[in-house]
């Protein structure tokens, strides 16, 4: 009995620190860094750390769906509700949303065979770049473009920042995709001013005022 539970695998997903990218310009967006520690032996790495945005989660659940016939999928928070929020109040119950999503999806067996999932948790490679490794058009296999990127140090990160926030009001810094995040502020310290979220190229990732609908996907 004690060697079984020396071999449960526990898997602990994480999605933190939203940050806005291209503040100010009318392609900014919000992105999130997914933390992932696991001693499972369905994952290539143990410890990764990668940034994603709202429309790759939505490409991620297509997917999902596509590949794995009658399972249901888990849900993604909703985009064309109407809000009336505060940009704070929208964009952390959207990590909430994002985080109960992969959450319930690393618990599933099915879902978790799924290559495309670990190349959107374990590595950093845009979109049209996992499909290509997915479908044998990428000079990488999914192992060794995971462990490319673990082997990277970009794959490694501590889960929180020790270091205390801030001082409210000093704004937002970007950080790079799949880097540890550099000590400053995340965007919910402080409000922002609604002209600082542009249009975007894709709607699903817009932030809107609190008195429009967010525009749907």
């Amino acid at each position: 009995m004690l060697e079984n539970q020396e071999q449960e695998e526990l898997t602990t997903v994480r999605v933190q620190d939203p940050r806005i990218q291209n503040e100010g310009s009318w392609n900014s967006y919000v992105d999130y860094k997914i933390f992932l520690h696991t001693n499972s032996k369905a994952f290539t790495a143990k410890t990764s750390c990668v940034r994603r945005r709202y429309r790759e989660f939505v490409w991620l659940r297509k997917q999902l769906q596509k590949n794995a016939g009658l399972v249901p999928v888990p849900e993604l928070p909703g985009k064309s509700t109407l809000f009336a929020g505060s940009t704070d109040e929208f964009i952390e119950k959207r990590r909430q949303g994002l985080q109960q999503f992969l959450e319930k999806v690393v618990q599933n067996v099915v879902l978790l065979s799924d290559s495309q999932l670990h190349l959107f948790l374990q590595s950093q490679l845009p979109v049209p770049e996992i499909e290509a490794c997915v479908q044998g058009r990428s000079p990488l296999t999914v192992t060794e473009a995971i462990l490319r990127y673990a082997m990277s140090n970009c794959g490694w990160v501590q889960e929180e920042d020790p270091r205390p926030a801030l001082m409210a009001g000093a704004g937002l810094s970007g950080s790079g995709a799949g880097l540890a995040s550099p000590p400053g502020r995340s965007s919910l310290d402080a409000p922002l001013p609604w002209s600082d979220f542009g249009l975007e190229d894709d709607p699903s990732d817009r932030l809107a005022s609190p008195t429009e609908p967010l525009a749907a996907e």
